[in-house]
Formats: C-alpha cells, sequence, structure tokens
C-alpha cells in the first residue's frame, strides 16, 4: 500500500476523534430547576436569587386557584391552571432585582401576591 492511503485514514481518523471531542467541550450547561408554588396569595419562594447567564427552568405550579405569573421587566408570561405545572425558561442577561406578580385575580390579597428575582454577576 502507499503512504498516501495511510496519511488519508490518519487525517480522517484524527478528524473524527477531535470532531467527537469538541462535543465535549462545547455541551451546554444544565438548566437549574427553580419550584415556584402559588397559593392564595403568596409565591413560595417569593425570592429567587440567580447567576447572570445562568439557565434555568422555573416549574411553576398552583395549588388552589388560578393563577398568573408575570414578570413584566423580563418579558415573561405564565397561566397557572390548579394542579398543573407550567414549565418556564430563563437566561438572565442583564442584573438587577425583577419584580413577579399574579396577573390573574385570584380574589381579596390578589394585589399582595408578588416576589422578586434578583439576577447577579
Amino acid at each position: 500500500m502507499n503512504k498516501s492511503v495511510f496519511w488519508s485514514a490518519g487525517v480522517i481518523l484524527s478528524l473524527a476523534f477531535l470532531g467527537s471531542f469538541g462535543n465535549y467541550v462545547t455541551a451546554e450547561p444544565t438548566e437549574r430547576v427553580i419550584k415556584i408554588t402559588a397559593k392564595a396569595f403568596e409565591y413560595i419562594p417569593n425570592e429567587i436569587t440567580l447567576k447572570k447567564g445562568e439557565p434555568v427552568v422555573l416549574e411553576l405550579t398552583s395549588q388552589d386557584l388560578f393563577h398568573g405569573f408575570n414578570i413584566t421587566d423580563l418579558g415573561l408570561r405564565a397561566d397557572l391552571p390548579p394542579g398543573m405545572t407550567a414549565r418556564v425558561r430563563l437566561m438572565p442577561d442583564k442584573t438587577g432585582s425583577f419584580p413577579f406578580h399574579c396577573d390573574n385575580f385570584c380574589g381579596t390579597g390578589h394585589e399582595n401576591m408578588t416576589g422578586v428575582i434578583n439576577v447577579v454577576e
């Protein structure tokens, strides 16, 4: 066999190895799951701290009434029917404090159903 066949095979194997190695280097970070429970007239927890650029999934569940979840400053919104879980993905790209609130009227006390997400460096 001539040297060019061996050389070509070596190049192909090297590229295949580097390509598979590259998948491990560029893997996306795992999303952190944060469970939030809504019930008349509060969110638990009502204060959450995240890191800027950290991918998270908010798992929102209502225990009693039809609630809403709204973070106007981050452009996030979800309906929370009782007994169901809404999943909202978030990767904050700026630091600060971002208030959230129930935006489906759920009775007397609705106006106090609030919380905050703090995003830090």
